[in-house]
This record gives C-alpha cells, structure tokens and sequence, in this order.
C-alpha cells in the first residue's frame, strides 16, 4: 500500500483513502460478473482471459462514462451515483424508448420524474468523515489516539 511510515508525510486517512482505492478493479470485475450474470463462466483458454478481462474493462468503462454523465446532468459528484441502479435503469429506458417515451438515457436516468429508480445512493457519512471520527489527531501527527 505504501511505504511511508512518518503520518507528518503521510496522514492515516490519505493512507485508508489509498487502500480503498486501491480494490477499484476488484470492484470492477465483482460488478460486472454479478450485473451480467457471469459467475459460473469460466475458461482456461488463452485466448478466453484476455477476452474476458477486455470485456470486462469495457462494459464497466461505458457504465461508469453513463454513471458520470448520470452525475454531471443532477449536479452530483459521481461517487453518489450507484452503477447498479445506472445499469438496471437502462432496462426501463429501453421500454420507455420503444414506447417513444424516451430517447435520451442520460437525460432518461436524471429526470426527477424517474428517481424511483434509485439511481442516487442514498446520504451517507463520507470515507474522510469516518476516519477522523475514529481516529484523534493531535497537529502535526505527532499523536495518533483511537476512540472506541
């Protein structure tokens, strides 16, 4: 994770920020085989693992694009936004578009009128909030307390 050890360089919560970071493609990977149903796909081929790791990049690199979108047409900072309600919400913006209700899945997505789609995750205490909640500092990081 790092190899900093002086908390005047580097301060605990920049240390868990990074670590939380840090399983972004754990994440990636964790949504894709569960919004796309492929847990029990499996290959050993050489040509099926890159193939796999491609498709996953890709898929989640258009649905986080549509996720900052999402999050750019509300006014929202993108870690408010939930990729899998993004994801399941384009299942209603098909039916709306085939019904010429919708052509738009950005502008679909952030309508107020469709916020029963929970694409905006509900209020929750920031990473940062939590961290200095548990841990005192006493300036400059000469003293590193727990609260229990």
């Amino acid at each position: 994770m790092t190899s900093v050890l002086d908390p005047t360089v580097l301060p605990p919560f920049v240390v868990a920020d990074r670590y939380r970071r840090r399983w972004r493609i754990e994440d990636a990977f964790h949504t894709t085989k569960r919004l796309l149903k492929l847990s029990y796909l499996w290959t050993g081929s050489v040509n099926g693992i890159p193939l796999q790791i491609w498709a996953t990049w890709l898929f989640y690199a258009v649905l986080v694009d549509l996720g900052d979108a999402v999050a750019d047409a509300m006014s929202l900072p993108f870690d408010r936004i939930s990729l899998e309600m993004v994801f399941r919400g384009l299942y209603h913006f098909v039916h709306a578009f085939n019904h010429h209700h919708a052509a738009d899945p950005i502008a679909f997505l952030a309508a107020p009128e469709n916020q029963d789609l929970a694409v905006v995750k509900a209020n929750a205490k920031k990473f940062r909030n939590l961290i200095s909640h548990l841990f005192q500092f006493d300036l400059p990081f000469t003293r590193l307390t727990c609260h229990q």
